[in-house]
């Protein structure tokens, strides 16, 4: 075998032993009659009921407002554009436990912001506390699902065929429906995505459906495993395969959308709003001061008060839940860990799959890895956690892997390995293989054409793909709600732990330290990649 070969195939090897015996061993574990006993139960089957309905509402809903603000940053000539894009990610950037604190902060009946107004809620009311807030958060939250995949598909049609209606009399109404139509398959794909994530999204329903006796599955599973421990690890994992199961059912809807999604963008017809540019630009404004500004400034004013249902004034407000939580060894151990933790699945992501892209091009091997690596992305964080604790619960080779940040970080490989992928197979596919070819031609052995040809042109990608990694683990709830062990905390379990514990306003403190952190990352990763487009914010 050349040795060209090997640097490929041991990356390969190294994602697919991170990647795959977890979900194998999850299924053997669920297979036996003890298991598979657990899906007859009335509480399995609500919850799986529960699940669907909520994905489907939450979709329905995250669907109109995705397409809302993919037509207007797309395709017309709305002002800052740039800015919109940035700040309606965020809607998918931030955690979903800080998303679901920050709104019932906002709308509780201790609201800092609508109890000044007298609009707060009576005491003892929770509004979100159920299946409204439930499907309404998760549509906030996976609606910019929707907007990353129309927007990749209407940037994709011809602007020659919008001209060309607009030229044949048709008005701006008439020339967005056909580009909707064109690009239905995007808007469909986009859909099947936002359900997915819907399914097994843990954060939101665990801050919402549990207070709410609201049982889904992710919660459901959750509740079996810290309720009564690893006794009852073989039915969660029987429910955490039907989760699977029914994630996969939705990704393959995706999966049949993107072969008939156009790929290349090229130029991209802007319609002029004309009279109605300014109140376009107002709705949007409203729009995100509603869903983003309004519960983040409830969550700051929450961190700077004493105590849930102090009235904000200048004798209240203080930093003294920000020193008490950096103070504090947990928290600031936590944030060490998921810092660690991040960086070091971004890094080590990022690094494996430049090689394994680049063979991807010629391999047919590589591309097929590089395809099963989005089943461990697709399926729910809960369900991947649990094959993590049936592989690693005992030594393999001597070495302990359970009770350490070290399950974390294979889970994260396993988990984020797709999401690393494609700003990597992106730029591979663009390489011109003439360069090589000529670097070959002068003598140089494989390893140093690597190191020197693909290597250079492949880091802004890398960069890319490590700071998409990093933004997704450090705030990451979902697989570490299960892994996590004492003195192994990471951020998005501090978060919840502390809220869990009744803690709101040093909860709310440590979730504006993330927050602060994730976007001073993506404003940092933007300002070093400019000019290159590879994160979805830059686009």
């Amino acid at each position: 075998m050349r040795r060209a070969v090997w640097l490929p195939l041991g990356c390969g090897a190294l994602l697919a032993l991170a990647a795959f015996p977890p979900l194998i061993r999850l299924a053997a574990v669920t297979l036996s009659p003890a298991s598979l006993a657990v899906l007859a139960s009335p509480i399995a089957r609500a919850a799986l009921l529960h699940s669907v309905a909520m994905g489907i509402v939450s979709t329905v809903l995250a669907g109109v407002l995705g397409t809302v603000f993919a037509v207007l940053l797309t395709l017309t000539d709305l002002p800052a554009r740039r800015t919109v894009a940035f700040l309606f990610l965020l809607l998918l950037i931030v955690p979903p436990q800080i998303t679901a604190q920050a709104w019932i902060v906002l709308l509780g009946p201790s609201s800092p912001l609508l109890a000044p107004l007298g609009l707060a809620p009576r005491p003892g009311s929770e509004p979100l506390y159920g299946p409204g807030g439930v499907a309404f958060l998760l549509a906030v939250e996976q609606a910019p699902i929707v907007y990353l995949a129309l927007r990749a598909s209407l940037a994709a049609i011809p602007a020659d065929l919008i001209e060309a209606a607009q030229a044949a009399g048709a008005g701006r109404a008439r020339q967005i429906g056909l580009a909707l139509e064109l690009a239905r398959p995007g808007l469909l794909g986009g859909l099947s995505l936002s359900f997915v994530a819907a399914i097994g999204n843990f954060g939101t329903p665990a801050l919402l459906a549990i207070p709410g006796r609201y049982p889904m599955l992710t919660t459901l599973i959750y509740q079996r495993l810290t309720g009564f421990g690893l006794g009852s690890i073989g039915e969660a994992a029987a429910l955490a395969l039907l989760l699977a199961l029914l994630a996969l059912a939705g990704a393959s809807g995706e999966a049949l959308m993107a072969r008939r999604r156009a790929t290349a963008p090229g130029r991209v017809a802007r319609l002029a709003l004309g009279r109605w540019r300014r109140p376009a630009a107002a709705m949007v404004g409203m729009t995100l001061a509603g869903l983003l500004a309004a519960p983040l400034a409830a969550l700051l004013l929450t961190a700077l008060l004493p105590t849930l249902g102090v009235q904000p004034d200048a004798a209240t407000l203080g930093l003294g839940n920000f020193r008490s939580i950096l103070a504090a060894g947990a928290t600031r151990r936590a944030l060490l860990d998921s810092l660690v933790l991040a960086l070091g699945a971004g890094v080590v992501l990022a690094a494996l799959l430049v090689a394994v892209c680049h063979a991807a091009r010629r391999a047919r091997a590589a591309r097929a890895l590089l395809a099963a690596l989005e089943v461990p992305y697709v399926v729910p964080g809960l369900v991947l956690a649990i094959g993590c604790i049936l592989v690693f619960l005992r030594p393999i080779a001597g070495i302990t892997l359970y009770n350490s940040l070290g399950i974390i970080l294979v889970a994260y490989l396993a988990r984020f390995a797709a999401l690393a992928r494609r700003p990597l197979g992106a730029v591979m596919a663009t390489l011109d293989p003439a360069l090589e070819e000529a670097a070959a031609a002068a003598g140089a052995a494989p390893l140093p054409r690597f190191a020197t040809v693909i290597l250079p042109l492949a880091l802004p990608a890398a960069v890319s793909a490590a700071t998409l990694v990093f933004l997704a683990a450090f705030n990451e709830l979902t697989v570490s709600a299960l892994l996590w062990s004492a003195g192994h905390e990471t951020l998005g379990v501090a978060v919840f732990n502390l809220e869990q514990a009744g803690e709101a306003t040093r909860a709310a403190a440590l979730s504006v330290v993330a927050m602060v952190a994730t976007v001073a990352l993506m404003l940092g990763a933007g300002v070093a990649l400019r000019g290159r487009r590879l994160l979805p914010w830059q686009a």
